[in-house]
């Protein structure tokens, strides 16, 4: 199949295309089933946020646009410090800030540990250490940044969790990382995988994760995603 004839698909069948290549491709974009947390959130009233990182900020956010009871999921960087906030700056590996997603979510929808179990499952794969597939350094790192006590409680009681059942055929090298602020990607970073499906990198590497979202947890997954474009009113 030709780019110009995949072109002609559009998203739905693009995602399509992606679940036909996840085979192909390593266990990342394969995804892992793996069990929920046993330690989870209690559903509180209004929208929540977490910050997670795990590669390139384009295919977790995609991921994170098909999630059920997601109400924005947002490119961006964090760990480092506001003036070195840029695309630029961050690809040197040297800021201290990762490639991450910003997922507002609302916990009587979804709860925290499905966010978690997403991320772990078919977000990324937490046993790489300062990678992810392709891409290398620091700022590919696997972390979570919290909000909330409560929400660093779930997640270092997930990870041990999973550590304890050998849910990974590796230790999990995920770092959960406090009192971090969240700077926004620039414009043309986010809705990157929605609107650019036939990049070569998104249909090898971002695509077939979607496409274990809808395998793997069927009932997290929603075909339509929620756009930063859309939130915006563009």
């Amino acid at each position: 199949m030709t780019a110009s004839s995949i072109k002609e698909l559009g998203l739905a069948a693009a995602l399509a295309l992606g679940a036909a290549l996840t085979a192909t491709y390593s266990s990342a974009e394969e995804g892992r089933a793996i069990p929920a947390p046993t330690l989870d959130e209690p559903a509180g009233a209004g929208l929540e946020t977490i910050t997670l990182a795990g590669g390139c900020f384009w295919g977790v956010q995609g991921v994170f646009q098909h999630v059920a009871g997601v109400a924005a999921a947002v490119s961006g960087y964090e760990g480092g410090e506001q003036r070195t906030a840029s695309y630029q700056q961050v690809s040197g590996g040297d800021t201290g800030h990762a490639e991450s997603v910003r997922v507002t979510f609302d916990p009587k929808k979804v709860s925290l540990g499905h966010i978690l179990q997403v991320y772990f499952s078919v977000a990324h794969d937490p046993t790489e250490l300062n990678r992810q597939g392709p891409d290398h350094g620091t700022q590919y790192r696997s972390a979570i940044f919290p909000t909330t006590p409560e929400q660093a409680k779930v997640a270092k009681a997930y990870v041990a969790q999973l550590s304890a059942a050998r849910a990974f055929d590796a230790a999990i090298v995920t770092t959960i990382e406090q009192g971090r602020a969240f700077y926004p990607a620039e414009a043309y970073h986010q809705d990157f995988l929605t609107q650019n499906p036939t990049y070569p990198y998104i249909a090898t590497n971002d695509l077939p994760k979607v496409a274990a979202l809808k395998r793997l947890m069927p009932d997290l997954y929603r075909a339509k995603p929620v756009l930063v474009a859309s939130a915006a009113g563009d």
